[in-house]
């Protein structure tokens, strides 16, 4: 029996596509059925609401199948060993996981690989929904909001199916991997700014408010991107258990090179050698002093945006400290506790509610100008007097 599949085979992919469609269906129908006498708007904005929360737990879902080491179960996209499940794939599967007992294909990992690409699947048919339905809205009746919004987010969708093929075809490389994370959380954070656009609730903010949202929306993002490099590259316990030092020692062996190297396999450095552990600890030491930087930032702007006095602000401060604390928490307790699973994927929970949360921030004070080009209708107006 061959036990190395093509990377691609196609052959169960309209099963596939078939079984997400039919998992769409289910909130489709539940959204018609709940707001089919409301407007257009309100619909689009449940509907939108609805895959947000399925795409945060995509993330998770995600997150706990690379944790779980079975980013391999099925060796082959879009299928499983050429099949649309691992019921039809289950000889093949308890060959490999034979042949190598401790190897990344298993019965139980397979099922969570599937169990990924279905729920994408559906994510995906969702989001297409949107997007079809704001076209189809927007030339019989104006809802406000631009279709080009899901049209972006539809196109974004495809591009992080695409990396979850090659992250599977490139053999867990690690920059796709990290990608396909940074690109799960942005799409995450596409989906909360445009549910944000059917509101008509302007937060009004000083530009040096603006501008300082927008820096720690920057710096939030680079630190994701470290904490997936971490991730992927399994370097979370390259500092043992030490906190705040490392190995024992404030400047451990480090080499910065080879740890940000991008074209590179999975444990081997730019030139096909095994990775050395140094490199594994400059990637570890370098997202703690990334949260050094990120953590102070986002209690600045919490602390500004709780002065302004705004009711919508100060929720946002909140939230905002609320998730920092969340992250600082499960981000300690991955390396003082070895790196529990649980810990694991609710950090990657944190770092993408962080970043939702900052875009709908962004979106909110953003309508203040809007409102100001197009005054709102009497029945939405709202002031747009900067705080203090």
């Amino acid at each position: 029996m061959n036990l190395a599949p093509p990377s691609y085979d196609f052959g169960p992919a309209a099963a596939i596509l078939a079984l997400g469609l039919a998992l769409a269906c289910i909130p489709i129908v539940s959204v018609w059925r709940r707001h089919r006498s409301a407007e257009r708007r309100s619909v689009l904005r449940a509907l939108t609401l609805v895959t947000l929360f399925l795409t945060f737990d995509l993330v998770l879902l995600g997150a706990y199948t690379r944790l779980s080491d079975s980013g391999l179960g099925c060796p082959d996209w879009p299928g499983c060993y050429g099949h649309a499940s691992p019921l039809g794939a289950i000889n093949h599967i308890d060959a490999a996981a034979t042949l190598s007992p401790d190897g990344p294909v298993t019965r139980s990992k397979a099922w969570i690989e599937m169990a990924h690409r279905y729920m994408a699947t559906a994510v995906g048919a969702l989001i297409a929904a949107i997007a079809g339905f704001s076209w189809f809205s927007a030339r019989r009746h104006p809802i406000g909001v631009s279709p080009w919004w899901p049209t972006l987010t539809l196109f974004w969708v495809a591009l992080q199916g695409a990396f979850g093929a090659w992250t599977v075809t490139w053999k867990l490389y690690p920059l796709v991997v990290t990608a396909h994370l940074l690109g799960g959380v942005l799409l995450v954070a596409l989906l909360a700014a445009q549910s944000e656009q059917y509101r008509l609730e302007p937060l009004a903010v000083s530009p040096a408010l603006r501008a300082g949202l927008v820096a720690v929306g920057v710096l939030t993002l680079v630190q994701v991107a470290l904490g997936g490099w971490v991730s992927t590259n399994y370097a979370v316990l390259a500092c043992g258990s030490d906190f705040p030092s490392c190995l024992g020692s404030w400047s451990p062996p480090m080499n910065m090179q080879e740890a940000f190297t991008l074209r590179r396999e999975l444990g081997r450095s730019g030139d096909g050698d095994f990775l050395p552990f140094e490199a594994l600890t400059a990637i570890h030491v370098t997202h703690r002093i990334g949260a050094l930087i990120v953590l102070p930032a986002l209690m600045l702007l919490a602390w500004r945006l709780r002065a302004t006095g705004d009711r919508a602000a100060r929720r946002f401060a909140g939230g905002i400290v609320a998730i920092a604390g969340w992250q600082l928490a499960t981000g300690v307790g991955n390396f003082v506790l070895s790196w529990p699973l649980l810990a694991a994927v609710g950090h990657t929970g944190g770092a993408t509610a962080l970043v939702a949360l900052l875009a709908i921030l962004l979106v909110r004070q953003s309508r203040v100008t809007a409102s100001v080009a197009s005054p709102a209708p009497a029945a939405h107006r709202v002031s747009t007097q900067p705080a203090r």
